[in-house]
């Protein structure tokens, strides 16, 4: 465990600034700064101020705890754990809060997102077409949220092989699960050897800007998605613009009326 990593994560300043140092500096080096050394870097008043704020080192102590408490991984994009597949992502997280085993990010994974307001046919083909893949041992990708999120996470836990990935838009403890219905999914994936990751430091609420932001990670950390019942201007389709981006291939479940009426073609 890095300490000086989880400290350097837990400052409030933009990625932008973090990647910027760490492509530097150790983030040890980092904490050792002066306020000299960062006008030499070109670094703002502002931003130095921030990082040299002695609030987030007093703090580092219960910090620290909780994390090893709950066998959380604080992961910067200098670590050697760090997926190389968020390394190609435009935008990639400077770094992860990961809990569960880290080696599922590194497998084959195909995410599957889709409607919040989804029909019971987009539900149940969900978690069918979920266990299907998890038990050629390739794993799901999805973003805990209700809907086809849910259904995609429980399709992977029906399997006994294949492992599942909830991507977050909060920090990763039980404390901020959202929505909440979802809190004994999160407990399942971590006892059956899932994984839970986000780029968001313990304490971020579900601030309605993060979720599109961490589609990005979903795409990112996937081969493929499979997008289900997607409604126009969704977070699914944001995600399915990520994959786009980042040369994936995209599959679609339509609504079970499409579906039927395509099929007599």
């Amino acid at each position: 465990m890095n300490i000086y990593d989880i400290w350097f994560s837990n400052i409030d300043i933009s990625d932008k600034y973090k990647i910027e140092l760490l492509s530097n500096f150790t983030s040890e080096e980092i904490w050792n700064f002066s306020e000299k050394k960062f006008n030499e870097f070109g670094i703002s008043e502002q931003i130095y101020n921030r990082i040299l704020e002695i609030e987030y080192k007093q703090k580092m102590d219960k910090y620290v705890k909780y994390i090893e408490n709950k066998q959380i991984e604080v992961i910067s994009f200098k670590d050697k754990r760090y997926p190389e597949k968020l390394k190609n992502i435009y935008d990639m997280p400077p770094f992860l809060y990961v809990r569960g085993n880290l080696e599922n990010l590194y497998d084959d994974n195909i995410a599957i997102v889709g409607s919040r307001d989804a029909s019971e046919y987009g539900k149940n083909i969900t978690r069918k077409i979920a266990k299907q893949i998890a038990d050629k041992n390739i794993n799901i990708v999805s973003g805990l949220a209700i809907g086809i999120d849910k259904y995609a996470h429980l399709g992977a836990l029906d399997s006994n092989i294949g492992k599942t990935i909830a991507v977050l838009g909060t920090g990763v403890s039980e404390k901020e699960v959202y929505p909440l219905e979802n809190k004994k999914i999160f407990d399942r994936i971590i006892e059956n050897k899932g994984t839970i990751v986000s780029e968001f430091k313990l304490g971020t609420a579900p601030n309605r800007y993060n979720f599109p932001k961490r589609n990005r990670i979903i795409s990112g950390l996937s081969d493929k998605i499979i997008v289900v019942e997607a409604k126009e201007n969704s977070g699914s389709l944001i995600t399915a613009e990520y994959a786009l981006e980042q040369g994936k291939d995209i599959f679609a479940v339509p609504r079970e009326y499409y579906f039927k009426k395509f099929r007599r073609y």
